[in-house]
C-alpha cells in the first residue's frame, strides 16, 4: 500500500487547510446532524477526484466506510476498519459559539411547515392541528437569558466561547450548564466559560474530545459537580484538575477506558478535600489496589464501580505499627481508610469469591452495597441467593439498589444459620472458617443446636425437617390455577420439585421453570440447579414459589 506521504505534500496540505477552513486535529460535525462529529485527519486531493476532501474520523462506529485508505492510498490512520470517510468541506461545520448555541436552543421560532407537522388524526382520518397551550409564554420565559438558571446546550455543534463579557451578561445566574455531545476541544475554553459564568456549579461536558493539556484552567471556586463522561480523560489529568477545582463535591468519569489511578507523588490520591461522589463506572479497572489509591479521600460517601474488571476485593491494613529507625514502635498516622464511605456500587464486575463480601464489614460507615451481575450474586454461577448476602453483610441497609426491611433482615439470618447448621452440622471449625458471623447470629436469635436431618427417623424428626411453601402458577399456557401449599423436605431437590409440580398442577407436555419470590426482593430468584435443596437456595417456611413454563 502506498504511504500517504507519497502522494499529496504537506506543503499542499497546509495550502488546503487554509482554503477550505478545517486543519487537522479540528473538531467537525455533519451539516444537518450535530450528533455525527468527527475529528479531522486529513485536508487535501484524494486520487481520481478533483478539488479539496476532508478526511474525517468519526466517534460513532459504523459512521465511516473505510480506515482512511483509498484506492490502495493510505491518507491517515482511522480508530477502525469503518469509522473514517472522505467529505467535500461544504458537506462539515466546525461549529458555533456558546451564545449562538443559546440563541438556536431557546429562541428559535417554529417553522410553518414544523408546526403543519404537528396534528393527530382523527376517526375519519383526517387531519386535526395541534396547538400547545402556553407555548407563548414558555418561549418567552427561556428567551429571558438573564433569569435562567439552568441551560442544556447538548449535541449543537458548540465549539468556541466568544466574548466572555457577553456570556457574563447574558447569563448572570446561571447555575447548571450541560455541554454534553459539543465540539469543545480545549480546556482553555473550557476555563473562559467557567470564570464568565461566576454562579456555575454544575457542568456537564460529557461526549467532548478534550485535549491533554490542562496547564491553562484557572481557579474555579464555584463548581461543585463535573461531569466527563466519555471525554477520553485519564487520571493523570483528574490530578491536573485538582488544584482547579477546590471545591468540587460529584466528579464524573464514566466509560474513559481508564484502568490505573495515577497519582501524582504519595501512594494515595490527596486532596479533593470536598469530594463525595466519585464514579468511575463502565472503564477498564481491574485491580482492587488502583482502587485503594482513593481511600483517603476525606470526604467521599460515594463510589460508583459497576462495569469494570474488579475480581476481588479486601479491606487494606489499618492500625499496624511500624518501627522507625531508632526501634521505637508508632502506630499508623493515616486517617482509618475509606472512613466516610457509605454507598459502593460494584454491579457487573467479577466477584465471584465469599472473602470478597465478608470484606465489605470492615468499611466503618459503609451501609449501601450493589453485588448485581457479579458470579457471586448469581446462583446460576456458583454464586448465593440474596439472603446469604444480607446475612453476611452486617450492616446493609440497601442491597441491589432495594431496602433491607428489619423483618428481611431477621428473616434472612435465620435461614442463614439453619443453611450452615445443615451443612457443616458439628464441624465448628470449618464453619468458623467459612462463616465468620455464623457464632454471632446463632447467639443473637436464639438457635440452639439440632442434629441433622440424615438418618434421622420417627414422625417428629421427619416433621422437623419440612417446610411450608406456597406454590403458584403464572404460565401463560397452563391457565388459571389456584396456589397450592405443601410441606416438603427441606432436602428436596429443585429437579425433585419441577416433577412433583408436574402432579400438583396436573400439567401435561410443559417443562416447569421455578422461581423463588421472596417478599423484600423486587425481583423473583430463578432456581436454575436442579441439584440444589430448597434448604441451599433460602427457601423457607411461607416462601413462595412460582411455577412458569419453559419458553
Amino acid at each position: 500500500m502506498q504511504n500517504p506521504s507519497d502522494s499529496p505534500s504537506s506543503a499542499h496540505q497546509i495550502h488546503s487547510d487554509q482554503e477550505c477552513g478545517f486543519r487537522v486535529g479540528k473538531r467537525v460535525h455533519w451539516i444537518g446532524d450535530t450528533r455525527r462529529i468527527g475529528t479531522v485527519k486529513y485536508v487535501g486531493p484524494v486520487e481520481g477526484y478533483s478539488g479539496t476532501w476532508v478526511g474525517v474520523d468519526w466517534d460513532n462506529d459504523g459512521d465511516g466506510k473505510h480506515d482512511g485508505s483509498h484506492n490502495g492510498v493510505k491518507y491517515f490512520d482511522a480508530r477502525g476498519l469503518k469509522t473514517a470517510s472522505f467529505v467535500r468541506p461544504h458537506n462539515l461545520s466546525s461549529g458555533i459559539s456558546l451564545l449562538q448555541a443559546l440563541e438556536a436552543r431557546y429562541r428559535t421560532v417554529s417553522t410553518k411547515e414544523e408546526e403543519d407537522e404537528m396534528y393527530v388524526l382523527s376517526a375519519r382520518n383526517k387531519r386535526v392541528s395541534i396547538e400547545l397551550l402556553g407555548k407563548e409564554k414558555i418561549q418567552d420565559k427561556l428567551s429571558q437569558f438573564e433569569e435562567l438558571t439552568s441551560a442544556s446546550l447538548s449535541y449543537l455543534g458548540v465549539s468556541s466561547t466568544g466574548s466572555p463579557s457577553h456570556i457574563s451578561s447574558t447569563l448572570p445566574h446561571l447555575k447548571e450548564l450541560d455541554l454534553t455531545g459539543n465540539l469543545l476541544a480545549e480546556w482553555n475554553d473550557v476555563g473562559i466559560i467557567c470564570k464568565a459564568l461566576p454562579s456555575l456549579a454544575a457542568l456537564n461536558l460529557s461526549y467532548n474530545s478534550l485535549s491533554t493539556d490542562i496547564t491553562t484552567m484557572p481557579q474555579l471556586n464555584s463548581i461543585r459537580i463535573l461531569v466527563l463522561n466519555h471525554t477520553g480523560v485519564i487520571w493523570k489529568q483528574v490530578e491536573m484538575l485538582k488544584d482547579s477545582l477546590p471545591c468540587i463535591e460529584e466528579l464524573h468519569l464514566l466509560g474513559n477506558k481508564l484502568r490505573e489511578i495515577t497519582t501524582v507523588s504519595a501512594t494515595a490520591v490527596q486532596g479533593f478535600d470536598f469530594l463525595r461522589c466519585l464514579n468511575l463506572e463502565d472503564n477498564y479497572i481491574a485491580d482492587w489496589e488502583e482502587i485503594l489509591k482513593l481511600s483517603q479521600l476525606k470526604s467521599l460517601e460515594q463510589l460508583f464501580l459497576n462495569n469494570n474488571d474488579l475480581n476481588r476485593i479486601w479491606y487494606p491494613d489499618y492500625g499496624t505499627t511500624h518501627k522507625s529507625d531508632n526501634g521505637c514502635k508508632s502506630l499508623d498516622k493515616n486517617p482509618r481508610p475509606f472512613n466516610t464511605l457509605q454507598c459502593l456500587l460494584l454491579g457487573g464486575n467479577k466477584i465471584e469469591d465469599l472473602d470478597s463480601i465478608d470484606s465489605l464489614n470492615s468499611f466503618p460507615n459503609l451501609v449501601d452495597i450493589r453485588l448485581s451481575e457479579n458470579p457471586i450474586a448469581d446462583i446460576g454461577k456458583g454464586g448465593v441467593p440474596r439472603f446469604v448476602l444480607i446475612a453476611r453483610l452486617a450492616k446493609v441497609e440497601t442491597l441491589n439498589g432495594s431496602e433491607v426491611s428489619p423483618r428481611e433482615r431477621k428473616d434472612s439470618e435465620i435461614r442463614y444459620v439453619r443453611l450452615v447448621m445443615s451443612k457443616f452440622h458439628d464441624n465448628s471449625e470449618e464453619i468458623t472458617q467459612l462463616h465468620p458471623r455464623f457464632a454471632e447470629l446463632k447467639k443473637i436469635h436464639g438457635i440452639e443446636d439440632e442434629r441433622p436431618l440424615t438418618g434421622a427417623t420417627g414422625p417428629q424428626k421427619m416433621a422437623s425437617g419440612l417446610i411450608s411453601v406456597s406454590l403458584k402458577c403464572v404460565g401463560a399456557s397452563i391457565g388459571e390455577k389456584p396456589p397450592v401449599m405443601k410441606k416438603l423436605p427441606a432436602t428436596t431437590t429443585v429437579g425433585k420439585l419441577k416433577n412433583l409440580c408436574l402432579s400438583f398442577f396436573k400439567l401435561k407436555s410443559v417443562k416447569p421453570v421455578l422461581f423463588l419470590q421472596e417478599e423484600d426482593s423486587p425481583l423473583p430468584t430463578l432456581l436454575e440447579d436442579d441439584m440444589a435443596s430448597l434448604i441451599e437456595l433460602g427457601v423457607g417456611n411461607g416462601s413462595t414459589i412460582l411455577v412458569n413454563e419453559e419458553s
